[in-house]
């Protein structure tokens, strides 16, 4: 074990992140991000009508940066001993590709069509089509195939993302052998082996995004999707039945990606997971332990030993998967469509006139107005919150519903809007700033009644990501409305140390998940505790928030 090394590779929403970590003591030797340039442009992303696509040389430019960069200086007898290397992504995030496995918008022809891309989780053009999901799986008659995915299927999920598509665009439809998940295909391109036909596919992308399950023998049956849409002819017979786990070797790094990305030969690659899950496994899960992976949005994961759930199928929440988190475990997902988005959004709001008015000032050089855009955007949530922290408790009046994104559990509804009410000639920025604050930490309330509602029992909740690192005004009420202590992961880098994890195991480092996490596990930085005074406050001011939210839902449709 000691002397081995592994890559952990993190392709988050806006950048990529490689970590090179040691499998006997979990330190991180090398490490490096590299920002989309494309993403970061905004290119072929349309925010008015929620569609955001990613280009696969943002990925592929990514990999080769982040890696090379990660291991750039390390002793070379540091680089011999790098024996594994495991990807997470976002998802669902899934892109269009011929019979080779190449993505469409890498060919002539489609290498500007949005609808050639990667299409990202965040995207929401497909609402109308997950709504077609939902009620053909209730009426055709045969089974719901919606019914280990908590019921509800969403438009940030496979079938419903590539069924948009497909309809919409004549050419990428006729053009399109197959589809792969982001978490796929980089595993896939490593290894040399895109035939989508032979790439192993993620048990987690396909469990939780894409109805598969061992009892259907794999996705929806063909007759299904026809009754769906007649333009899905045909393609489960150009997908996937089998899937795999994240301890599972999808094959062996190729001669030419090893010298790509300055590794040895011989590098097993393991078959990817998303990005929330892997972050799970890097925040050290155990059963019935919630992970809240905090940031843009939120993912909410817990496991269970298979026999202790049993058949039990869990309503409302993100899907129920054997495997899909640990190995030998159900993973059960939940999640909010936005969390530091909410934040940042009322930072844009609050930002307009710096952006649009101080910016034709002709009396500021350029400069000058540079650094006034900088300092701003990045004070501003810091300020909001230490405003907001002063705020007495009594004063709260305004209840925000936290929905800007739609609402991804329980039940997911991405029709679904944002709302503010109590506003007086009194409410300034800090006190709306709180109001959304209390509505994000309200939806994660929801989703802990959800699992328990159900039968799933929360032991302790351990939060990772950004807002968890670097908030503690949100951290506190998250854990007064929650009423529970709240661990915060130590390593500000979950996420790509749980993929490391994964590598350990997948090349046969670490006997297993447990044994993974307890030699590279970075342990907690502190813990939040609710103050019961503040915790019996916010219980009635929940109450008023799930009654305004149940007005929106059904009343302002």
């Amino acid at each position: 074990m000691e002397g081995k090394y592994v890559i952990g590779l993190d392709y988050g929403t806006d950048s990529v992140r490689s970590v090179v970590v040691d499998t006997g003591s979990g330190e991180i030797v090398g490490t490096s991000v590299f920002e989309y340039p494309r993403w970061k442009k905004g290119l072929y992303c349309d925010p008015s009508a929620n569609r955001f696509r990613q280009h696969p040389l943002d990925y592929i430019e990514g990999m080769e940066h982040s890696v090379r960069e990660a291991v750039k200086g390390l002793n070379p007898e540091v680089i011999r001993n790098i024996a594994g290397l495991t990807v997470d992504t976002t998802g669902s995030t899934p892109v269009a590709v011929d019979k080779e496995g190449v993505p469409l918008s890498m060919k002539p022809g489609f290498e500007d069509d949005p609808d050639a891309m990667f299409v990202l989780w965040k995207d929401h053009t497909s609402v109308k089509e997950a709504a077609e999901i939902n009620e053909l799986a209730r009426s055709w008659g045969g089974i719901d195939y919606t019914k280990f995915e908590g019921g509800v299927y969403s438009s940030e999920w496979f079938w419903a993302k590539i069924l948009h598509i497909m309809r919409e665009n004549e050419k990428v439809r006729e053009n399109a052998f197959s589809w792969v998940e982001h978490c796929d295909w980089i595993p896939a391109l490593l290894t040399g082996n895109t035939d989508p036909l032979l790439l192993k596919r993620s048990r987690c992308a396909a469990g939780h995004k894409a109805m598969w399950h061992s009892d259907f023998n794999g996705l929806p049956e063909e007759r299904f999707l026809v009754l769906l849409d007649p333009v899905l002819a045909g393609l489960r017979a150009r997908l996937y039945r089998d899937t795999y786990t994240c301890d599972v070797c999808a094959g062996i790094i190729s001669e030419e990606w090893a010298g790509k990305l300055g590794l040895p030969a011989g590098v097993k690659i393991g078959a990817g997971a998303f990005d929330a899950h892997l972050g799970a496994v890097g925040g050290e899960i155990k059963p019935y332990q919630l992970i809240k992976v905090m940031g843009t949005s939120t993912c909410d994961m817990i496991v269970a030993p298979q026999n202790e759930v049993g058949d039990k199928l869990i309503a409302g929440i993100c899907g129920q998967v054997d495997g899909s988190i640990l190995p030998g475990m159900l993973g059960l997902e939940a999640g909010q469509s936005a969390f530091g988005d909410v934040y940042a959004w009322f930072g844009r709001i609050l930002s307009w006139p710096v952006n649009e008015i101080i910016s034709d000032f002709s009396w500021l050089d350029d400069l000058t107005k540079e650094k006034i855009r900088n300092e701003t955007a990045d004070r501003i949530i810091s300020e909001l919150s230490s405003q907001a922290g002063s705020i007495t408790d009594n004063e709260t009046t305004i209840v925000a519903i936290d929905w800007l994104n739609g609402r991804r559990t329980p039940f997911a509804n991405q029709e679904l809007k944002g709302a503010l009410t109590g506003l007086s000639l009194g409410s300034d920025a800090p006190r709306i700033f709180k109001s959304l604050v209390e509505a994000t930490a309200f939806g994660s309330r929801m989703i802990n009644d959800r699992f328990v509602s159900e039968g799933v029992r929360i032991d302790g909740v351990i939060a990772i990501g950004g807002v968890a690192k670097k908030n503690p005004f949100v951290m506190q009420i998250v854990a007064d409305i929650l009423n529970m202590p709240i661990k915060v992961a130590s390593s500000d880098q979950t996420c790509a140390l749980g993929s490391a994890m994964a590598a350990s195991v997948m090349a046969g480092i670490h006997r297993d998940f447990p044994a993974a996490q307890n030699a590279m596990g970075s342990g907690f930085e502190r813990e939040y505790k609710p103050d019961p005074v503040r915790a019996m406050m916010y219980d009635e001011l929940y109450l008023k928030y799930k009654k305004l939210g149940s007005f929106i839902e059904n009343e302002l449709r």
